[in-house]
C-alpha cells in the first residue's frame, strides 16, 4: 500500500523551519550545526583522495576556479566512470529527476498532479525506445561506454544514498514525499535523454496543431498569410542547393524538383483532439524551453583565409530555455596517452546524466550544433471503429495494446492502457475529453463515417524509431578528419540538426544528417487521414542523400535554423523553417568584415554573437515615425524613435518601446481575431456567440449574445509569440494598407480599419502598457526592467504543490538579470509577445573556438557548473555571461594545470 500522506499543516511546517535555518546558513554564513550540514552535506569533495571501487587506475579531476572538471585517465572505462562520478558530484538531482521525467516516472517524486505527464510521456514510450535502442542497435563499444559511465554514478549514489547527504533537494522534497530514495543508474537512464532533446527541439508538431486550429477561424488564404514561404531570395540558404544522381548521392551544387504542398484534412473533425493535445504538450517539462517553434541556435564557421589566425575559428550559442542549473555542463575527457584503445582528447559541453561531449573540440577537429529544423513528425486522424479495432484502407485492424501502472507517491497507483496504430501511438487517448469530441467531431465529406466510436490522434515521430544517435556522440569526440565527423554525422538520427565542423588542417564543413521521412502524399502541414495508406511514410532520405558543404568557396558558413537548401531540392525536409532574419546578419556581418580584403578575428566573432539589433524595426520605425500623434503623452514615447539606432541594448528606453508597440501591434491585428485554443490563458475578449450553436439564427436558443472568451493555451505556447515569423508575416502584409489583418476593435470597442489607425493604436496602448510596467517617466525606461531573465529550477519547478513551488524556488532560483537583445536578434534573449515580455529562451551557452591554439578559445555557461544552490559555482557565470564576456577554455595538460585550482584523485 502506498505510504499516507502527511497532513499538509505538518509538511508545511517542517518545511518552514527547513526554510529558515537554509536561509540562515546562505545569508549570514552562520547558523547550527543542522543548517550547516543540511546546505553543505551534498557538496562534492574536490580535492584529496577518494577510492572509487572497479576503476583500473587513478583517475585525475581537475577544476578550474569556476568548477569545470578535466578529468585524466588511461583507458576509456577509468573515464567515462570518473564522468559518471564526477556528474553526480555536481547535478545527480537533476540527472535524477530527469530520468523520471523521460521514463514517465515523475509522480513516483511529485504526487498525483505529475501523473497526466507520466501518462503522455509512457504513450510516446521514450523510454521504450531508448531500451531497444540500447538492446538492439548500439554498438558494442558505446555500451561499454555507457556502462562505465553508469558504474561511476552508481559508486558515487553507494557514498550518498539519499537524503541531505545527496542534496539539498532530496531534504526538501521529503518534507512533501517522504520515503524516496533514489535507484541505480543504467545505460537506458542516458540514452533517453535524447529523446527529451529531440521534443523540445521538435518545432513543426505545434506548427501543424496549431494551423489545424486556426484553420476552423480562418480561410486557406488567411492561413497561408500566416505561414508564409520562406523568403529564399532575402535570406537564403545554408548551403547551395545541388542534386542527387541515380546512385542517390547529394551533389552540389543546382538541380530542381518541387515538393507538392497537401489542402487540409479535415480540419474541423480535429479541433477538439488537437485542443486537448495542446494542453498536455504545454504542461509537458520544459526540459530545454518552450517546446516549439522559434527556439533555434547560432552556429559559423570561418576558413582561416579569411580569419586573423590563418586557421578557422568557430562561434556556437545554442537557444534554449533558461533553467539552473543549465542544460550544459562543461567538461574535459582525456586519455593520458591518446590511441586506438584510449581515444579521446575532447572538451566541450554535455548534459549532466550523459557521458561524451556533445559540442566542442578535440585535438583535431571542432563541431557545433544548430536546430535544423526538418519535418520528423506528423499527426495521424484514425477512425476507431470499436475499443479494439480502427479503420485502415478500409479494414478494420486490432490496436496493439500495453497497459502501464504510474506509481503516485502519496496516492493509489495509476493504470492506463496504451493503444498504437501502425502510424504511431493513439496520443489521444490520455484524456476523457479528447475521446468525447473523438465521438461528437463534426465530419467532413473526406472522413468515413464516425460510427459510434469516433476518431483519435496518433502520433508518427522519427525519434521514436530506435536509432544510432548515442554511438554518434562517441563518433565525434574522436573523430579527427571530414570523413570520420560524417560517418558519425550519418549515425546522429535524432534529434536533426544542422551540423558545423572545422579542423586544425584548415578544412570546413557542413552536414544535415537525421532521420527525415519520405512523404509520398502531404508535406506535414496538416494532419492526415490515418486510413488512407498513401499517406504512410516511405523509410528516410538516405544520409548520403543529404546536403552538405566542404570548403565553400566564399570562405565561411551560417547555420541559424534557415533553410538548408531551397525547393529545387529533390526531398521536403521542412515546411518550417525559421525565416534567416539571425542567419542575414550574421552573414551580413561576415561579408561586411571581409571587404576589401578584411580578416575576422576572434573578437570578431564573440562581438558578433552580442549583436543586439532588430531588424524589423528597420522596416517598421520609419511608418511609426510618420504618423501623426497629437496626445503629447503618446507623441513623447514615439520621439523615443527618433535617431535609435535599432539596438535592442538592456538600458536603452527606445527599444523597451519599439517592443511594447510590437506586442500590441500583434494582439490588434492577429490575437484579437484568434480562437481561444491558441491564445493565453488570461486573454480575454468580448465575442459575439450563438446561445445554442446547434440552432439556426432567429430561433429559441440561436439569438447572438456577447460573451467573455478567455484563451486556453498555456502562455510560453500561445500565439501570436512575435518571433522570426511573425516578422515575416508582418512584413509582407504592411505593403497593403488596407489588409483584412488591419482591421481591430479599438479600446472604446469600436472596429477600427486601415494600417495608419492601427500603428496610432498600437503606438497608444504600448504608452499606457508601459507606463504600468515602468512608471509614467520614460526617463526611466528601459528595455533590460522589462525584458527580464528569471533562472529557475525547473526540477522542483515541475511541481504544481505550491509548498515545494513556492517557498523553495525562493531557495533555489536566480534573478532577475536584465537583458538585452530580442527573438530574432543574434543576441537571442527571446520572448512570447502573446505572454509578455520576460525571457523565455536565451542563448544557453557561448563558444568561440580557435583552430590555430584551441588554448585561445573562450567559453561561458548560464548559471554554473553545479546543481547545489549554495555552491559558489551554482551561478558564478550568469553576470560574466550576460555582459557578453567569455571565460578563457583551458585545453592541453600545461593550459589544464595553469587553471587547476582544485585537485581530486580517483583511486581503484
Amino acid at each position: 500500500m502506498p505510504r499516507s500522506p502527511r497532513s499538509k499543516k505538518f509538511r508545511r511546517a517542517r518545511l518552514i523551519v527547513l526554510v529558515l535555518v537554509v536561509l540562515l546558513v546562505a545569508g549570514t554564513g552562520a547558523g547550527g550545526w543542522y543548517a550547516v550540514q543540511t546546505v553543505q552535506a551534498s557538496f562534492p569533495q574536490v580535492s584529496g583522495t577518494v577510492k572509487v571501487p572497479g576503476l583500473g587506475s587513478s583517475v585525475d579531476v581537475k577544476r578550474d576556479a569556476n568548477g569545470i572538471p578535466q578529468i585524466y585517465a588511461d583507458t576509456p572505462a577509468d573515464l567515462f566512470k570518473a564522468q559518471g562520478y564526477v556528474q553526480a558530484q555536481d547535478r545527480f538531482w537533476e540527472m535524477d529527476v530527469r530520468r523520471h521525467i523521460t521514463s514517465g516516472r515523475l509522480a513516483e517524486m511529485f504526487g498525483s498532479s505529475q501523473a497526466n505527464q507520466d501518462a503522455f510521456v509512457r504513450t510516446m514510450g521514450w523510454r521504450d525506445t531508448a531500451q531497444q535502442e540500447y538492446d538492439t542497435k548500439l554498438d558494442p563499444a558505446t555500451k561499454q561506454y555507457l556502462q562505465s559511465f553508469s558504474d561511476g554514478v552508481n559508486a558515487w549514489l553507494a557514498q550518498h544514498p539519499g537524503g541531505a547527504s545527496a542534496s539539498l533537494e532530496y531534504t526538501l522534497l521529503g518534507t512533501v514525499h517522504s520515503g524516496y530514495k533514489p535507484e541505480q543508474w543504467t545505460p537506458v537512464d542516458s540514452v533517453s535523454w535524447l529523446k527529451a532533446m529531440a521534443w523540445t527541439l521538435n518545432g513543426n508538431l505545434q506548427d501543424e496543431i496549431d494551423r489545424s486550429l486556426l484553420s476552423q477561424t480562418f480561410t486557406p488564404d488567411q492561413i497561408a498569410q500566416l505561414y508564409p514561404q520562406y523568403p529564399y531570395s532575402r535570406n537564403g540558404t545554408i548551403v547551395q542547393t545541388g542534386t542527387v544522381d541515380k546512385s542517390g548521392n547529394y551533389q552540389p551544387p543546382a538541380g530542381s524538383n518541387n515538393p507538392n504542398p497537401v489542402s487540409p484534412q479535415s480540419a474541423a473533425l480535429t479541433q477538439g483532439l488537437l485542443q486537448d493535445i495542446t494542453t498536455q504538450m504545454g504542461s509537458m517539462p520544459q526540459l530545454l524551453g518552450p517546446q516549439g517553434s522559434g527556439i533555434g541556435s547560432n552556429s559559423w564557421v570561418v576558413s582561416g583565409t579569411n580569419t586573423t589566425t590563418g586557421k578557422p575559428l568557430m562561434a556556437n550559442d545554442p537557444h534554449l530555455g533558461p533553467s539552473l542549473p543549465n542544460t550544459w555542463y562543461q567538461m574535459g575527457l582525456h586519455c593520458r596517452s591518446v590511441s586506438a584503445s584510449c581515444p579521446f582528447d575532447v572538451s566541450g559541453f554535455t548534459f549532466a546524466g550523459m557521458p561524451g561531449v556533445v559540442i566542442g573540440h578535440n585535438q583535431s577537429i571542432s563541431w557545433g550544433l544548430t536546430n535544423m529544423p526538418a519535418d520528423v513528425t506528423d499527426l495521424y486522424l484514425e477512425k476507431i471503429t470499436g475499443p479494439n479495432t480502427y479503420l485502415e484502407n478500409g479494414t478494420d485492424k486490432q490496436f496493439t495494446t500495453r497497459q502501464e501502472t504510474i506509481k503516485v507517491a502519496g496516492g493509489p497507483d495509476r493504470v492506463i492502457t496504451v493503444r498504437s496504430t501502425d502510424n504511431g501511438p493513439l496520443i489521444s487517448d490520455q484524456s476523457t475529453e479528447q475521446q468525447q469530441v473523438g465521438t461528437y467531431a463534426p465530419v467532413g465529406n473526406a472522413a468515413p463515417d464516425r460510427g459510434t466510436s469516433g476518431y483519435g490522434v496518433a502520433l508518427r515521430w522519427s525519434a521514436l524509431d530506435p536509432g544510432k544517435s548515442m554511438d554518434a556522440v562517441f563518433e565525434f569526440d574522436k573523430a579527427t578528419n571530414w570523413t570520420q565527423f560524417r560517418a558519425a554525422a550519418a549515425d546522429f538520427v535524432a534529434p536533426a540538426q544542422n551540423l558545423i565542423y572545422a579542423d586544425t588542417a584548415g578544412n570546413i564543413g557542413y552536414q544535415a544528417p537525421g532521420n527525415i521521412p519520405v512523404r509520398a502524399k502531404g508535406d506535414g502541414t496538416y494532419p492526415v487521414p490515418g486510413w488512407d495508406p498513401s499517406y504512410d511514410w516511405q523509410g528516410y532520405i538516405p544520409f548520403a542523400s543529404l546536403p552538405y558543404a566542404y570548403n565553400p568557396s566564399n570562405g565561411y558558413i551560417v547555420t541559424a535554423n534557415q533553410a538548408v537548401v531551397d525547393p529545387s531540392y529533390k526531398y521536403l525536409l521542412s515546411s518550417n523553417w525559421e525565416y534567416g532574419t539571425r542567419a542575414k546578419e550574421i552573414t551580413d556581418q561576415i561579408t561586411a568584415k571581409l571587404a576589401n580584403g578584411g580578416k575576422i578575428s576572434p573578437d570578431d566573432m564573440q562581438s558578433m554573437q552580442l549583436d543586439n539589433t532588430s531588424v524589423m524595426a528597420k522596416t517598421l520605425v520609419p511608418l511609426l515615425l510618420k504618423e501623426q500623434i497629437n496626445d503629447p503623452y503618446v507623441r513623447q514615447a514615439q520621439d523615443l524613435l527618433k535617431d535609435w539606432n535599432y539596438n535592442q541594448d538592456p538600458d536603452s528606453a527606445a527599444a523597451a518601446y519599439y517592443n511594447g508597440v510590437w506586442r500590441q501591434l500583434l494582439s490588434l491585428a492577429f490575437g484579437q481575431k484568434f480562437p481561444a485554443s491558441v491564445r493565453a490563458q488570461g486573454d480575454c475578449l468580448l465575442v459575439a456567440q450563438k446561445a445554442d450553436p446547434n440552432q439556426p439564427s432567429g430561433t429559441v436558443g440561436g439569438e447572438t449574445r456577447v460573451v467573455t472568451q478567455c484563451g486556453t493555451r498555456n502562455p510560453s505556447q500561445a500565439q501570436p509569440d512575435g518571433g522570426d515569423r511573425w516578422m515575416e508575416v508582418v512584413r509582407q502584409q504592411l505593403s497593403n494598407p488596407n489588409s483584412q489583418w488591419w482591421t481591430y476593435i479599438d479600446s472604446n470597442h469600436q472596429q477600427q480599419h486601415g494600417l495608419d489607425n492601427i500603428l496610432k493604436e498600437a503606438m497608444k496602448d504600448a504608452r499606457q502598457d508601459l507606463t504600468a510596467h515602468l512608471g509614467k517617466d520614460i526617463s526611466t525606461w528601459s528595455w533590460g526592467r522589462l525584458h527580464q531573465l528569471n533562472l529557475k529550477n525547473q526540477t522542483l519547478g515541475v511541481e504544481n504543490d505550491s509548498l515545494i513551488s513556492g517557498i523553495t524556488h525562493r531557495l533555489l532560483n536566480r534573478g532577475p538579470v536584465n537583458l538585452g537583445g530580442g527573438a530574432a536578434a543574434v543576441n537571442a534573449a527571446g520572448w512570447n509577445a502573446a505572454e509578455g515580455y520576460d525571457v523565455d529562451w536565451i542563448p544557453s551557452m557561448r563558444m568561440v573556438v580557435d583552430l590555430s591554439d584551441f588554448d585561445a578559445s573562450r567559453w561561458i555557461n548560464v548559471g554554473g557548473e553545479s546543481g547545489h544552490a549554495f555552491s559558489p559555482n551554482y551561478n558564478d557565470q550568469t553576470t560574466l555571461w550576460s555582459q557578453g564576456k567569455l571565460l578563457t577554455w583551458a585545453y592541453t595538460g600545461s593550459a589544464v594545470d595553469g587553471a587547476t585550482k582544485n585537485r581530486l584523485t580517483l583511486t581503484p
